[in-house]
């Protein structure tokens, strides 16, 4: 008798959910993104990228109370997706919820975060993160102002939430952006994008 090999039954390749992704706790480390039922590993960024953030961080401790601030270092639960953006405004709310947490994860549940900053990365893929899929991602969230800073092209975008959508205002060279949240602040885009160098 003989027999015809069978070909085996493809596994079924289950996406987690972003409760699964949140169960798993420390069990990754470094920084890492959650989307699509998949877990993103972030590489490291580039020293301008990393220098811009820090400049930034250090000009809005300025402004807003610390505990307020987050940088590179909190998860945003939005849209079944689970983001970790560059810097973070949490307002006074927020923070509170935050620092009664184990985690520092903003859920659905949790107010909405002030501001959050994207410094985006060489790449087409990277561009359409934060300006495409990110700025859905927020709105939907109600976050209510969200700045994309651009090294290659050499802008930032601030987009104030309006009617549950982002209008977009782009700002370059010594042009000083206007921030409906923070009206004190004032900084130029070309002072961003030297990220505290000297001229």
């Amino acid at each position: 008798m003989t027999t015809t090999p069978t070909t085996p039954a493809p596994q079924s390749t289950q996406k987690l959910t972003v409760a699964d992704y949140l169960a798993l706790g420390d069990a990754f480390e470094g920084r890492r993104e959650f989307v699509d039922g998949e877990i993103l590993e972030m590489p490291p960024e580039s020293n301008l990228n990393a220098q811009i953030s820090v400049f930034l961080l250090v000009t809005l401790a300025q402004l807003v109370p610390v505990p307020w601030l987050r940088h590179k270092d909190v998860e945003l639960v939005v849209a079944g997706r689970v983001r970790m953006p560059d810097l973070v405004v949490l307002g006074e709310d927020l923070a509170a919820v935050l620092l009664a947490s184990e985690r520092s994860t903003i859920t659905e549940a949790m107010p909405a975060p002030l501001l959050v900053v994207e410094v985006v990365s060489p790449g087409k893929a990277n561009e359409d993160r934060d300006y495409r899929y990110k700025r859905s991602e927020y709105a939907v969230r109600g976050i209510p102002e969200y700045w994309i800073v651009d090294p290659m092209r050499q802008t930032v975008a601030v987009l104030r939430l309006v009617d549950g959508l982002y209008e977009s205002v782009d700002y370059t060279s010594d042009q000083r952006l206007e921030s409906a949240l923070l009206p004190e602040l004032n900084l130029t885009v070309a002072e961003i994008l030297r990220a505290g160098k000297p001229t």
